[in-house]
């Protein structure tokens, strides 16, 4: 029994296979095509309905950790730290 690993080839192009996945992408894309009104009808009630509203900025975050920790830090601040 040999064990020995041929050499790779390299990479060569399969112009079969790159046709036929793209024969079956586009294929996929007209079976789907009448479903795009009834997926864009549940899209806009799930964002009416479901979904939240859009994180803040980190910026926005930010300045406000930072403005609470400055707080924090004076001596006199009216939290008693």
């Amino acid at each position: 029994m040999s064990t020995k690993v041929s050499e790779s080839t390299g990479y060569v192009p399969n112009l079969q296979m790159s046709a036929f996945g793209y024969v079956m992408a586009v294929a996929i894309a007209l079976l789907l095509l009448p479903a795009l009104p009834v997926i864009a009808v549940v899209w806009l009630l799930w964002r009416a309905f479901v979904a939240e509203d859009p994180p803040e900025s980190s910026y926005e975050r930010w300045r406000t950790e930072t403005a609470n920790r400055e707080r924090d830090r004076e001596p006199n601040s009216p939290n008693g730290a």
